[in-house]
């Protein structure tokens, strides 16, 4: 491991401390109890609420995600006040967030059944970039096409079978334009299951 590299976990414990402090003081002011868990996957701090209420715990998800994505802004701005810098800390409550990208696959595998029973092209749910992200990995994994349409917060996928002439050249997904706003972390305000 060379010196840049240490110094970048470094920073990301930092940053995951910050972060746990500062959820520790909103679940002592919410009256919430729960553990919190961190540490630095993927390049991304990372901290999780675990908790053995899980009535509390899905409060602190919120419907579709959305209080879990307030609790990762609001922690995003407390670590970037103490640190001066932008941070990606990636808040999780209760592993919603594999729960998450579990669905989503499962999502796309199953247009992707259906675009190979039909032959149609079929268009997904609206989502926000991390799960058209998600989505379009998996799509590109089974060897089929996907591109993305609409403007957010109402853009969604379209799964097609890929031109035979051009099954076997490899390319990759036709990830429109508009895509490259994706951020590698997820933003659950925008979730609409």
């Amino acid at each position: 491991m060379n010196q840049n590299t240490e110094v970048d976990i470094d920073q990301l414990n930092e940053e995951a401390d910050i972060a746990a402090d500062y959820l520790e003081e909103l679940l002592d002011i919410a009256d919430y109890d729960g553990d919190i868990e961190m540490g630095v996957r993927q390049g991304h701090p990372v901290v999780q609420i675990v908790a053995d209420d899980d009535t509390d715990i899905r409060h602190l998800i919120g419907r579709d995600g959305q209080v879990v994505s307030a609790l990762q802004h609001l922690t995003r701005l407390a670590v970037q006040q103490a640190t001066g810098e932008h941070s990606r800390v990636i808040v999780d409550v209760d592993g919603y967030l594999r729960k998450r990208r579990e669905r989503l696959v499962n999502l796309a595998l199953d247009a992707v059944q259906e675009v190979l029973d039909t032959g149609e092209p079929v268009d997904m749910r609206p989502m926000n970039s991390y799960e058209r992200k998600i989505v379009h990995d998996v799509i590109r994994e089974e060897g089929l096409k996907s591109r993305s349409h609409g403007v957010d917060p109402k853009r969604y996928v379209t799964v097609y079978q890929r031109p035979a002439d051009t099954a076997d050249a490899g390319d990759k997904p036709d990830v429109d334009e508009l895509d490259e706003d994706f951020e590698d972390t997820p933003d659950t305000a925008e979730t609409n299951e």
